[in-house]
């Protein structure tokens, strides 16, 4: 399924920074949680927002505004326009803000379709990339690696509205200080500059508060310089091969039918069963899409080699703000998550339960995440993911349905869409709070379209199976459109 074509026009290349002399230099040593995101390629997040407004008053008032406010909001969470400085062994990384540091600001415009680019029903997934900006490149000063962590671009789709892209550094922050940075962006844009909102919700930056066991940090402070000094790819261009052939595709799970899943998965466990178990919004939902793709997978011959006892696994992380033995709060910028993995055999997800069996190695290991502390194994995190990942057939999630992504508003009311575009080369399944209904959770992922096709029919038989949902079904030639309680994948 190619690609549209459609023109992007580059208007403006700046760059914003803090208000001057609003910041001293800062430094920020990166602690345990920020080490362990070395590998990860850099997060991508695009915002779509409707206009009602002429395309004049975008141009003259609305891009001004925007780059006023990132300015002001800067000022408080300003590590985004700085740089992480890797220098040798044994020196710790860390982020340093010095006067004049900045975030790259690109203006663009297209003539693309705004209404196609929002959909829901499978798209090639190159269609969204053009709307997001590379991170700038890693320098070197004397012996020190200096990494850029912001890029953003504001791309302007005439009398429709326009998009916000966001490209930065997972070892930065994670999602829950990412979201955090949006919403007050946002409402300082919509206030035409009045910090209260930031003001009622300061971004901690403090350290010290980060107790980590001792030995621990050590030993992913060594793993962390044995693999840095093996050269890696640059953070910035994303690997464009790895998005040919993919469709990306999205569906809304209701409230309802969340709730009767989770109710069909816990009467399949004995009350002894469930007190080892969490069995939640997230455990049911991963479970089901976790079982949807290896089966997809497995129909397209994609897994004809496997073993049936082969162990299959699933990663996920988990917030620790008030998992931790001295809790920080909840504004903290940077990054404070566990890794969560966990395995079950290829047969088990692909027999008649395979559901269940997915939701109790997922449920089972969020209830150790809650009653066995977050830094259980934490020492082995980093070579236990690279194992899984040299050796292992294995899946993960990214984003959450907690973080209130459709909340960020900059003016404009709630966005269209949002999207998460790095998971269209790293193969994770996007998940968020939905734009349709409060309790909702919305999907997003890409895939080959013979394999999306695949799924989508999969994913309807499964909700069949266990009678999920009831209503009018209408399975269409790319998708089904269930109305009433539905999965809403329109074509």
């Amino acid at each position: 399924m190619a690609a549209p074509l459609h023109t992007l026009k580059i208007l403006e290349q700046s760059q914003v920074s803090p208000p001057p002399g609003s910041v001293p230099t800062t430094s920020l040593p990166l602690t345990f949680f920020d080490l362990l995101w070395y590998f990860c390629c850099p997060m991508q997040r695009l915002y779509f927002y409707q206009s009602p407004h002429p395309t004049q008053f975008i141009y003259q008032t609305l891009l001004p505004n925007l780059k006023n406010s990132l300015s002001l909001t800067l000022k408080h969470f300003f590590p985004y326009a700085g740089n992480l400085i890797c220098s040798p062994s044994p020196a710790r990384p860390h982020i340093l803000y010095t006067e004049g540091d900045s975030v790259p600001f690109t203006i663009a415009e297209s003539d693309a379709e705004f209404d196609r680019l929002i959909a829901d029903y499978p798209r090639d997934v190159q269609e969204h990339h053009p709307f997001v900006t590379n991170l700038p490149p890693t320098r070197t000063e004397g012996d020190a690696r200096v990494v850029p962590l912001m890029a953003l671009q504001v791309t302007v789709f005439p009398n429709s509205g326009i998009s916000i892209g966001v490209t930065f550094c997972h070892m930065v922050a994670d999602g829950r200080a990412f979201h955090h940075f949006m919403k007050s962006w946002g409402s300082v844009c919509k206030s035409n500059g009045d910090l209260r909102f930031i003001e009622k919700s300061m971004p901690f930056h403090g350290r010290v508060s980060i107790k980590i066991p001792c030995g621990v940090e050590g030993d992913v402070l060594k793993s962390f310089w044995d693999w840095a000094s093996v050269e890696k790819e640059d953070l910035g261009p994303m690997n464009l091969k790895k998005l040919a052939g993919k469709v990306r595709a999205t569906f809304n799970l209701g409230q309802a039918q969340i709730e009767r899943l989770q109710h069909w998965v816990k009467n399949q466990f004995t009350e002894e069963e469930l007190d080892t178990l969490h069995i939640s919004t997230f455990v049911v939902t991963c479970a089901l899409l976790w079982v949807c793709l290896i089966k997809s997978s497995q129909s397209m011959e994609l897994t004809k080699f496997s073993k049936e006892d082969e162990p299959y696994f699933f990663a996920f992380v988990g917030d620790c703000r008030n998992r931790l033995e001295s809790p920080i709060p909840y504004t903290y910028f940077g990054n404070c998550l566990a890794f969560c993995f966990l395995s079950v055999n290829r047969n088990e997800l692909l027999g008649e339960k395979g559901i269940v069996a997915a939701a109790k190695g997922i449920g089972k290991r969020v209830k150790q995440l809650e009653c066995n502390g977050a830094l259980e194994g934490a020492e082995n995190w980093m070579q236990e993911w690279k194992e899984i990942v040299d050796k292992y057939k294995f899946f993960t999630v990214a984003g959450s349905p907690k973080l209130g992504i459709y909340d960020t508003d900059f003016g404009l009311g709630r966005p269209k869409k949002t999207e998460l575009l790095h998971t269209d080369v790293s193969g994770a399944i996007s998940l968020s709070d939905s734009r349709e209904n409060e309790f909702g959770v919305e999907v997003s992922l890409a895939i080959s379209k013979a394999q999306m096709d695949c799924f989508s029919s999969i994913m309807e038989d499964n909700l069949q199976l266990e009678n999920i949902y009831s209503g009018v079904r209408i399975l269409g030639s790319l998708g089904l459109c269930i109305e009433e309680e539905r999965i809403r994948w329109t074509t």
